[in-house]
């Protein structure tokens, strides 16, 4: 006997049951965030980890002096290193409770994608590619450094521009933006070149300084750095050519919104923070006085003392006063590691902020 042919169902009778799981959050099992049992407190299955370890486990390069190398106290410091303590300063309430990974550009969204690390604050480049989910899927946060690929080279040989190193070696680390980004200038002016490969920044550099490549490539500030620790950095010069744009930014798993989303507040809570003139000196003093004082409803949200802003990202309410607290606010951590009194002598450019000609810019704590 034949069997009456099943009946189609209208779509509406599918999209109305989702509707309202979505409506009523039973969907949050889902994914790596949701909300507890009492429907209020948001939960990241990162965030979750960070504290039962009682750590922050962030990815860094290590070797570029100015964002994350080794001191001659043993203690890595620098801009990258920085951030990671500032995370966990405003998750764990400690810029101390830190396990630093040094990661090369091949292994590092590795680490990311594994869960080998919480955070990624390694001189890494916002790119398309990267921050796809059919890609390397990562959640980057706000652009902290504006910076542009460049090629060093001796004085002494003679190169001026780009088009000197016709057919010439040039060292560059393997898998990093960089090499595609030379690749790509020198396709569009019709130069051929030799490019040699390396896997890390110390076989890279040490490469050029022996002479087996007569340039080498990475971001503007990557070859500032490197280049103070040279016998003699006044014999290389930086080519004048701006080969790429680099905006840099720490990143962490898309898999994980809540977590992206604590990371990139804290972020603009640095940038905030010397928009409103709080500094890691005053941070204390400013809470204690608006504390008393209703009429500053933009300071005491920004330090925790009104509203709901930290719980709606599943951090402490004074979450920002506590990364302040830590490491200073941008200009500080950047005066500090990267600016005109650190070694690496930068100027702020286009990393000033907004209200003064630069690009850096908060969204309101609101």
């Amino acid at each position: 006997m034949a069997q009456p042919r099943p009946r189609r169902s209208s779509p509406r009778i599918w999209i109305l049951p989702l509707l309202a799981l979505l409506t009523t959050g039973q969907l949050a099992g889902c994914g790596e965030a949701g909300r507890d049992a009492a429907g209020d407190q948001l939960q990241s299955e990162r965030l979750r980890q960070v504290r039962q370890r009682g750590a922050l486990v962030c990815g860094i390069n290590g070797q570029l002096p100015g964002f994350s190398s080794l001191g001659a106290d043993g203690r890595y410091t620098g801009f990258d290193v920085e951030f990671c303590r500032a995370v966990a300063a405003a998750v764990l309430g400690d810029p101390n409770r830190v396990e630093l990974r040094l990661l090369s550009s091949n292994d590092r969204f590795t680490a990311v994608a594994s869960g080998d690390v919480d955070l990624l604050s390694r001189n890494t480049t916002v790119n398309l590619s990267r921050d796809a989910p059919g890609g390397n899927g990562l959640a980057f946060g706000p652009i902290l450094f504006y910076d542009g690929g460049a090629v060093l080279v001796p004085g002494a040989s003679g190169i001026r521009r780009l088009a000197d190193l016709a057919d010439r070696p040039v060292c560059v680390v393997s898998g990093s933006t960089n090499e595609g980004v030379l690749a790509d200038r020198m396709g569009s002016l019709g130069l051929r070149y030799v490019p040699l490969r390396y896997r890390n920044a110390d076989e890279t550099f040490a490469a050029y300084l022996s002479g087996r490549c007569t340039a080498v490539t990475s971001d503007r500030s990557g070859l500032a750095a490197r280049r103070t620790l040279f016998p003699d950095p006044a014999a290389h010069r930086l080519l004048p050519e701006a080969l790429s744009k680099e905006p840099m930014a720490a990143a962490s798993r898309q898999a994980d919104p809540i977590w992206a989303d604590a990371v990139r507040w804290i972020a603009y809570a640095l940038i905030e923070a010397e928009e409103q003139g709080v500094t890691r000196a005053n941070v204390a003093a400013l809470t204690a006085r608006a504390r008393s004082d209703p009429r500053q409803p933009r300071l005491r949200r920004f330090l925790g003392l009104e509203g709901e802003l930290g719980r709606s990202l599943g951090l402490p309410a004074d979450f920002a006063a506590k990364a302040v607290a830590a490491v200073g606010n941008y200009g500080e951590l950047f005066e500090r590691n990267l600016g005109q009194g650190s070694p690496l002598g930068l100027e702020r450019g286009a990393n000033e902020l907004w209200s003064r000609g630069g690009l850096l810019i908060a969204p309101p704590f609101r």
